[in-house]
């Protein structure tokens, strides 16, 4: 049971560490606070929608575009692993999310910036893509969209997660989940580095 279940475990937990749903708790209640339930909803909904489409879309065509490019598995492991590295380092510098949300409408919220980049960027991605490679359609698939449930429970109980952890307790959560991104994001290139020059 352990086997069948474990490229399922291993897809969710780096793809969990990517989106890093809490992180984005305190964003979300600034933009949509003091608005009613209807819209809150609504932005929830145009979030998911929004993250979920964006993921799953380019987990299918960003292979055949590496394809049409000549790009091979051990070249995306480096290049993407440099980014995740580089993105977490960002992550890590004080104020850095809250410079994205600079040219966000009210309107469309939910799609920019909460859906993207804010849950599905660069660093989702190019993990899906990456689990993908590593163990296939399936686990991918389920692992994108059990993470896409769990924004939609944690921007759904906002207010209740808050008074739980607190501010400092979701800043705290969040630098722990850029810290693991970036561990990962060095075994990506390592796991590059071996492909390409130890096959």
């Amino acid at each position: 049971m352990m086997e069948l279940l474990k490229p399922y475990i291993l897809s969710f937990i780096p793809l969990f560490v990517a989106v890093d749903a809490i992180a984005n708790i305190p964003i979300f209640l600034s933009l949509v606070g003091h608005d009613s339930k209807a819209h809150r909803n609504r932005v929830i909904r145009d979030t998911v929608i929004t993250a979920t489409g964006l993921a799953i879309v380019f987990m299918f065509i960003g292979t055949w575009i590496f394809s049409l490019l000549g790009i091979t598995i051990p070249d995306f492991q480096i290049a993407g692993g440099i980014l995740l590295f580089i993105i977490a380092a960002r992550l890590l510098m004080p104020g850095m999310q809250k410079s994205l949300l600079t040219s966000a409408q009210d309107k469309d919220i939910g799609v920019v910036p909460l859906g993207t980049p804010l849950i599905t960027g660069p660093a989702v991605l190019t993990t899906t893509l990456m689990m993908m490679n590593s163990f296939g359609v399936v686990p991918t698939l389920v692992a994108v969209i059990l993470n896409m449930l769990f924004v939609w429970v944690t921007l759904a109980k906002a207010d209740a997660i808050i008074k739980i952890m607190g501010p400092s307790g979701t800043r705290a959560f969040s630098k722990i989940m850029y810290i693991l991104l970036a561990a990962i994001a060095v075994m990506m290139i390592r796991h590059g580095i071996m492909g390409a020059f130890f096959p």
